[in-house]
């Protein structure tokens, strides 16, 4: 999901409250070269937590409003850390998903300026080991999204160390948000035949968490 931190509409806050409201269990923020969505929305959860009260973290008591560095849970809502980032595959530009990281690794900073990394922090497998060296689940965005096909573009990604593929994915914006089962099935299939994890991207930027756009 992204917030208006990057290229989406939603304040992070109006986000976190919608995802409780439709009653979502876990959740990252994948904004666009930051985590500032993702320090607001844990914000907002911990005064939810102080408010209620409800415990934060899995073995914290109650009230306490303290998080991981990973992610941050009240009640039945997870919210995870996460980042895309836009780097070089060859031959193609495409995005690299991270999830449950430590931000204040060091190895990161390149990718947390807001911006797209450029030179040899552009390239995927810098990207990969950056995200991986934070402790993050790293995942190749929406696979059939590119000018390359998923199968070209997948066993790539596996020999750079990829650990997934977002294999649920509405590719055609249908409202509302359902994954796209020619594609899905496609993902799902190469994802199997390389032992890669399966996620479900959203990938919102407009106002409704039910719909991409």
């Amino acid at each position: 999901m992204h917030t208006n931190c990057s290229d989406g509409k939603l304040q992070p806050e109006d986000l976190m409250a919608q995802a409780v409201e439709i009653g979502l269990q876990g959740i990252a923020i994948t904004d666009h070269h930051c985590v500032k969505g993702y320090y607001r929305a844990a914000k907002w959860l911990e005064t939810q937590a102080l408010a209620e009260p409800i415990c934060v973290g899995d073995s914290l008591p109650l009230g306490t409003g303290k998080r991981s560095a990973n992610g941050t849970r009240i009640d039945s809502l997870q919210l995870w850390t996460g980042i895309e980032i836009t780097a070089y595959l060859p031959p193609v530009d495409v995005h690299i998903l991270g999830y449950g990281f430590d931000p204040l690794e060091p190895s990161l900073a390149p990718y947390l300026t807001g911006r797209e990394p450029r030179g040899a922090d552009a390239r995927a497998e810098r990207a990969i080991a950056a995200l991986h060296a934070a402790g993050a689940i790293v995942v190749l965005a929406h696979p059939a999204r590119y000018r390359r096909s998923p199968e070209e573009l997948i066993p790539t990604a596996v020999s750079l160390g990829i650990d997934g593929v977002e294999t649920y994915y509405a590719y055609n914006n249908p409202s509302p948000w359902i994954p796209s089962f020619e594609q899905t099935e496609t993902v799902k299939r190469l994802g199997n035949s390389y032992n890669l994890l399966h996620t479900c991207g959203t990938d919102t930027h407009g106002l409704n968490l039910l719909q991409r756009l």
